[in-house]
């Protein structure tokens, strides 16, 4: 557990099911604006990620999936999940961050950084994401924790729109 400031950064439990789909759906529809058909985003519902999130928290894709909580007193303001890599041409020993989200209202406030290297200190491998292109904001805030992109992209199709996204590797 880290804490910093009054932010607590600690394991995610199956409690946390609830304040994390929130925080999920809330920074999906602010970040991905205009880049994510609109349709797509007002239909998230946290209420229906709720049970999803309950499951994967209670028993994991496998028990090396980690996902961390960023708490100011009772509220998640923040999570990230990171296990091992799911792409084909994946390093022996690197570690895939698969989401980082914070709740828009806390954006610019360094609790996505105290989460970040909550990350790679608990890590210390060699690490993979995704992100979309055209996410401006987040590349940016990749770039300044070391993550450079490697070359490798694909095309994911979210809310029936083909969307490009770009590996970033450190490490």
């Amino acid at each position: 557990m880290v804490e910093h400031e009054d932010v607590t950064i600690r394991p995610a439990t199956a409690d946390d099911a609830a304040a994390i789909a929130e925080v999920h759906v809330r920074s999906w529809q602010e970040a991905y604006a205009g880049i994510v058909p609109a349709e797509h985003l007002s239909g998230l519902d946290a209420r229906a990620r709720t049970p999803q999130w309950a499951e994967m928290l209670r028993t994991g894709p496998d028990d090396h999936v980690r996902t961390l909580v960023a708490q100011r007193g009772p509220a998640v303001l923040g999570f990230a999940s990171y296990g091992p890599p799911r792409d084909e041409d994946a390093r022996r020993g690197d570690r895939e961050i698969y989401s980082i989200y914070l709740d828009p209202g806390t954006w610019g406030r360094g609790v996505a950084r105290d989460l970040m290297r909550s990350v790679i200190d608990e890590t210390r491998a060699p690490l993979t994401l995704w992100v979309l292109a055209a996410n401006e904001r987040a590349r940016h805030f990749y770039r300044r924790h070391g993550f450079q992109p490697d070359g490798v992209e694909r095309l994911e199709q979210v809310g029936g729109t083909d969307l490009l996204e770009v590996r970033y590797r450190r490490g």
